[in-house]
């Protein structure tokens, strides 16, 4: 069974930083990503990792780093210079084989998801 635990969320101010992690069991995915959805919006791709590549959304780039350590089967994502418009819910997801560059992004690339860790981001 593929289980995918986020955790690390929470309140801070802006201008602050968090780090997120997902653990994952039952699988060693080699694609992986970070996305994010705000109350009354659609899910958006935040940041992807496949075979050691990277890529981010523009609204993250310079501010969030996405990284995997194998030896753990965790993904993370650090998040720096946080806004208020980084409110919303942080998923992860994954996907067993090689996931193209360019849709790192698209949450129809991913089977496998986690449950959610809230980040809060005031002014």
């Amino acid at each position: 069974q593929v289980q995918l635990v986020e955790s690390g969320g929470g309140s801070v101010q802006a201008g602050g930083s968090l780090r997120l992690s997902c653990a994952v069991s039952g699988i060693s995915p080699y694609s992986m990503g970070w996305f994010r959805q705000a109350p009354g919006q659609e899910r958006e791709g935040v940041a992807g990792f496949v075979g050691g590549w990277t890529t981010y959304a523009d609204s993250v780039k310079g501010r969030f780093t996405i990284s995997k350590d194998n030896s753990k089967n965790t993904l993370y994502l650090q998040m720096n210079s946080l806004k208020p418009e980084d409110t919303a819910m942080y998923y992860c997801a994954a996907a067993a084989g090689r996931t193209a560059l360019s849709s790192l992004l698209k949450k129809e690339a991913f089977p496998y998801w986690g449950q959610g860790t809230q980040v809060t981001v005031s002014s």
